[in-house]
C-alpha cells in the first residue's frame, strides 16, 4: 500500500463528465489499497472567467479581494469530485486550503507556502477516506485567503506530498509524459521513462510547458518523486527523480527545449571601462525586466559591444531604456531584434561526455543555421538563432543526438 498525491489540472476537471472520469480513476487506486490525496484546479476557464468579472468592476482589482474571488473556482471542483466519489461508494472529504491549514505569506496572488498542518488529512486517511484538496490556495497568519500564482495547483500537490512524505506525487495533464522535445515539432519525439529534477528544471525554464518551474524546484528540494501522466489514457508516464542512474545506455542528451518568446538587444561602441555592464543592465533591472543570455565583445578600438536577450513582451520597454543609456554613456547605437529564438540541449550525461557543444554546432552548421549567441551550464547548451530556422534546428539536433524514436514496422 502506498500514499499517493494526485493532482488534476483544469482540463482534467473541465466538465462534470470529466470529473466523473477522474472519480473512476481515483476509485481504482483506492480499491488497490492505496491512500489517496487528490489536489484539483478550478474547472478549465473558470479562473479567467472570475478575473474577468473582477475587471468589470475594477481595472486593477485589489489583490486581497481578487484572491477571495478566484479561490472559489477550486472550491466548486473539490465539492463536485467529493460528491462523485461518494456516489461511487468511496468515502471522501473535501478541504479548502484554509481547512487544511496551508499557511502562506501575505503576498496576495503570488503567495509562498510556509508550512502545512497535515494532522486532519492523516486522520482522514487513517479512517479510509480519500482527501480532496483545493489547489492554488492557502491562508496567511491573519486568516486572509491567499493564492499561489501561476502553476499554484502543481505546487500545492508537491507541497502536500512533501509534508505527508508521500511515496509519489502524480501530476495528471493532457500529455502522457515528458518528451525529448515537442512532438508537434518533431513527430519522432520519444516519451522519457525517467528524467532528473535537474534536467526537468532546465527543460521547464528553457521553454518546456509540461510542469511549472516552481513545483519542480519544490519537488527537488524535498526529494518528492514526481510522475507526469495523462488524465484519460493509461500508461507509465514519466518519473522525475533525484537519481542519476549510471548506465551504458544513458543518453548524453535527455531533451531539446526551445523558446520563441525571446528578443535580442545590442548596444554598440560602449567605452570599455569598469562598471559599464552595470550601467547598461542596472536601468533594465530597475524596470523589472529579466535578462537571460548576455554576450560582451571588446573591439580593437577599446570599445565594447554588449548584447543580451529579454522576453519579447519586455522588448519595447527595454529598447527605449537602452537607447537612453546609449546617450548617457556615449555609446554609438542601441538596436534590437525580435526575430530570434532560443534552442537548448539538456542532459546530465553532458557531465561525462566531451565534445557535446561542438556536436551541436556541427549539426546546425550542416543546415546552414547561423548561431548568434551561446550560453552554457554544466548540463545544458543554449543558442540563439533566427526564428525562421527554429523547427529545422530542433529536428536536426534531435536526430544528431539520436533522440528520434525508432520507426515502427510498416512505416
Amino acid at each position: 500500500m502506498a500514499l499517493i498525491v494526485q493532482k488534476f489540472g483544469g482540463t482534467s476537471v473541465g466538465t462534470v463528465e470529466r470529473i466523473e472520469q477522474v472519480a473512476e480513476k481515483v476509485k481504482k487506486f483506492r480499491e488497490a489499497g492505496d491512500d489517496i490525496v487528490v489536489v484539483v484546479s478550478a474547472m478549465s476557464g473558470e479562473t479567467n472567467r472570475l478575473i474577468g468579472l473582477a475587471k468589470q468592476i475594477m481595472d486593477q482589482p485589489i489583490p486581497r479581494e481578487l484572491d477571495v474571488m478566484v479561490s472559489t473556482g477550486e472550491q466548486v471542483t473539490i465539492a463536485l469530485l467529493s460528491m462523485a466519489l461518494l456516489k461511487r461508494g468511496v468515502p471522501a472529504v473535501s478541504y479548502t486550503g484554509n481547512q487544511v491549514r496551508i499557511l502562506t505569506d501575505s503576498s496576495h496572488t503570488k503567495a509562498r507556502i510556509l508550512s502545512i498542518d497535515d494532522a486532519n488529512i492523516r486522520a482522514d486517511l487513517k479512517a479510509g477516506r480519500v482527501v480532496v484538496v483545493a489547489g492554488f490556495q492557502g491562508v496567511d497568519e491573519h486568516g486572509n485567503i491567499t493564492t499561489l500564482g501561476r502553476g499554484g495547483s502543481d505546487t500545492t500537490g508537491v507541497a502536500l506530498a512533501a509534508a505527508l512524505k508521500a511515496d509519489e506525487c502524480q501530476i495528471y495533464t493532457d500529455v502522457d509524459g515528458v518528451y525529448t522535445t515537442d512532438p508537434r515539432v518533431v513527430p519522432q519525439a520519444r516519451r522519457l521513462d525517467k528524467i532528473t529534477f535537474e534536467e526537468m528544471l532546465e527543460m521547464a525554464s528553457l521553454g518546456s510547458k509540461v510542469l511549472q518551474i516552481r513545483s519542480v524546484e519544490f519537488a527537488g528540494k524535498y526529494n518528492v518523486p514526481l510522475r507526469v501522466l495523462h488524465s484519460f489514457q493509461e500508461g507509465p508516464g514519466t518519473l522525475i527523480t533525484l537519481d542519476e542512474e549510471e548506465s551504458m545506455e544513458q543518453p548524453i542528451i535527455s531533451g531539446i527545449a526551445f523558446n520563441r518568446d525571446e528578443a535580442k538587444l545590442t548596444i554598440r561602441g560602449v567605452p570599455d571601462t569598469p562598471g559599464v555592464a552595470f550601467k547598461i543592465l542596472g536601468p533594465i533591472s530597475a524596470a523589472n525586466v529579466e535578462v537571460d543570455m548576455i554576450v560582451q565583445n571588446v573591439a580593437h578600438d577599446n570599445t565594447t559591444d554588449f548584447t543580451f536577450t529579454v522576453h519579447r513582451n519586455d522588448y519595447q520597454a527595454a529598447l527605449e531604456i537602452l537607447k537612453q543609456t546609449a546617450i548617457a554613456i556615449g555609446a554609438r547605437e542601441a538596436t534590437g531584434d525580435t526575430n530570434i529564438a532560443k534552442v537548448s540541449i539538456v542532459g546530465v550525461g553532458m557531465r561525462s561526455h566531451a565534445g557535446v557543444a561542438s556536436r551541436m554546432f556541427e549539426a546546425l552548421a550542416k543546415e546552414t543555421i547561423n548561431i548568434q549567441m551561446i550560453s552554457t551550464s554544466e548540463i545544458k547548451v543554449s543558442v540563439v538563432i533566427e526564428e525562421k530556422y527554429l523547427e529545422l534546428a530542433v529536428r536536426a539536433l534531435h536526430t544528431a543526438f539520436e533522440l528520434d524514436a525508432p520507426a515502427r514496422q510498416g512505416e
